[in-house]
């Protein structure tokens, strides 16, 4: 599916569905929708109602957000996430991954600049969809490893630590040993991913700082006991 000869077939596949419903811009959306995997664009030759629903995101993609300004004020910040939560399910949907819940959680993780940005560059969502589905099995196989938390070194654990607290402390320098001290609790699988995305690392140091924010809020509402 990846040589030249393959993706023109694909093109001109999809060029001859597109045009009769959508001729003004037939070859804009063609070329929007070769930029999805092979696999993905068999399924939509096959199936009508997928390559409906992706043409759907396409157009909205090519929509202005005229209500962008209107979402500034009042609690229209999180029907915003809500709408971005629906076009990026809708997206990875077409994928097949059988995660596709689970995946759009995590890509929501991120900023909404940076979720935005998954939505109108396919190229870089495909990425994230593999790096999310890749960090799942490798959770999967985490859990059915159950031992290996037991035989992993006390020295590999300090190394880690101490690479865990640099990147931390460039992150959230104020409560950096606290929150390094939580992330240490995780299995050590866990701990490799983190350390080696930094995105799976900003979600993991946001989440303790925010318990951490909970716990303190709680303690000062909690009477003093001699």
């Amino acid at each position: 599916m990846d040589t030249e000869k393959d993706l023109e077939s694909l093109g001109e596949k999809l060029y001859d569905l597109i045009y009769p419903k959508h001729s003004d811009m037939t070859p804009k959306l063609t070329g929007m929708l070769l930029e999805l995997p092979g696999s993905v664009i068999d399924q939509m030759l096959q199936d009508e109602a997928l390559l409906t629903k992706a043409l759907d995101r396409a157009l909205a993609a090519l929509q202005p957000d005229n209500s962008k300004l209107a979402s500034e004020t009042d609690d229209a910040d999180s029907v915003s996430l809500d709408s971005l939560g629906e076009q990026l399910y809708d997206l990875i949907d077409l994928y097949n991954t059988g995660h596709t819940q689970k995946i759009t959680g995590m890509l929501l993780e991120q900023k909404r600049e940076s979720v935005r940005h998954l939505l109108s560059d396919p190229a870089l969502l495909e990425e994230r969809v593999k790096m999310a589905l890749e960090t799942l099995q490798d959770s999967r196989r985490g859990q059915e490893e159950t031992d290996m938390s037991d035989s992993f070194d006390k020295e590999d654990l300090e190394a880690m630590g101490e690479r865990l607290f640099v990147l931390v402390q460039d992150m959230e320098p104020t409560n950096c040993a606290d929150i390094t001290g939580m992330l240490l609790e995780m299995d050590s699988r866990t701990l490799q991913q983190i350390l080696c995305d930094r995105t799976m690392l900003e979600v993991a140091v946001h989440r303790a700082k925010n318990a951490l924010d909970g716990a303190h809020a709680l303690s000062q509402t909690q009477p003093e006991t001699q």
